[in-house]
Formats: structure tokens, sequence, C-alpha cells
């Protein structure tokens, strides 16, 4: 399939570009500085863009491909600067223009009605240090949501840099305790294995150990 990644050289992006191209996949990787992808494939083209400028650069990248995927975050940074917000505009009108149906947009458990699926002290953190990164997360999936492409939204637990596994749970609601984890190699290989799945067509799916 061909595959755009936004935020491919973030940890979960990175992990996805991988993936992906380990499957066989064609990647356009979106990314403001070609530079820090690091890898090169024959399979693998880089687009370079602000995902929050809905610019030219997002509709050109969008042109010939079957499925969107959304890695974007802000990394370590309690300052989101509405870029979740900014981008899932530019990269819905991208994708009506070109025709593209299917997006999987990653999220982060607890953010919307997740919360109420969260332990109290993942939630507690959450709500401390994380509420404007959260107000940025939800205000992307709203408008996912009201959208009428065929996406999905991915929602992982705390991430890790551990290893792909492959064994790992997902749903619409998880019994969760303590500080729930999952590898960004984890996360990953969930998203791919999305692009065939229909299960949570329209729907959140937690992902976590």
């Amino acid at each position: 399939m061909h595959l755009l990644i936004f935020g491919p050289t973030g940890g979960t992006g990175r992990a996805l570009v991988s993936q992906a191209l380990d499957a066989g996949h064609h990647v356009t990787a979106f990314l403001r500085n070609p530079d820090k992808m690091g890898r090169h494939d024959e399979r693998l083209r880089l687009v370079a863009g602000d995902a929050a400028s809905a610019g030219p650069s997002i509709e050109e990248a969008m042109r010939g491909q079957d499925v969107v995927i959304s890695a974007l975050g802000v990394s370590k940074s309690f300052t989101p600067n509405g870029l979740i917000q900014r981008s899932v505009t530019g990269i819905l009108a991208a994708m009506q223009a070109q025709h593209v149906r299917r997006l999987i947009f990653t999220s982060a458990l607890g953010v919307g009605e997740t919360m109420r699926e969260t332990p109290l002290p993942l939630r507690v953190f959450m709500r401390l240090m994380l509420k404007d990164v959260y107000a940025d997360k939800l205000a992307g999936e709203t408008l996912i949501r009201r959208s009428a492409l065929d996406w999905t939204i991915v929602q992982p637990a705390l991430l890790t840099n551990g290893p792909l596994t492959g064994i790992y749970r997902a749903g619409e609601r998880l019994a969760l305790r303590g500080f729930a984890k999952i590898s960004r190699a984890d996360t990953a290989h969930f998203i791919l294995s999305q692009l065939t799945d229909r299960t949570y067509l329209k729907k959140t799916a937690i992902v976590a150990y």
C-alpha cells in the first residue's frame, strides 16, 4: 500500500516507517527537515513541509496515497501551540481534495471520554501536567470524528522505548492499572494492523499491555 506518515521522526513515527517498509509498503514521510529521517530506501519518499501550516506541500504529498497515518506530537513539551488542531485541519482538507478516505490518527489514552478508563495515578498526572496537550489532541479528535472519512483513532497508554513484542491488548475499553504502558514499536505494530482491519472503523482503540 501507499502510506503517508506525518510525524515520521518521532519515536512512534520512526517505528511506523521502519515496520511499514519492512512489510513492503511504499511510504511517504512528511516532515519539516528531511535530513532528520536518517533512513534511505527505494520505497521511502520524503516531502518537506510543516503539517501545521496547511501549505500546498501537504496536498502534493497526499496524491496517490491509500492511507494517511498521523504520529504527530509535541514530544516532551507541555506547550502544544495548537499543533494537532492546526495539523488535522490541513490534513483533512488535503484528504478530501485528493479523495483519500482512510485515516489512522495517533492520540493518547485519557483524551476525551477515555479519561474514565484511565487509572487514578495516571489520570492525576494527565490532568496536572498534560492539560493543554490533551486539550489540543481533543480538538483534533473532534474534527476527525465530525469528518466523513474512514478514520480510526488510536489511544496508546504511556509510551516507552521498549521492543516490538506483538503482544498487547486493544479495545474500545480496557481494564488498566497504575501507569499503564505500551512501547512505541508495539503501538506502530497495532496501527499498521489497521490498514486492512475494519474492526475500529470510526472508533477509538485503546492499546496497552
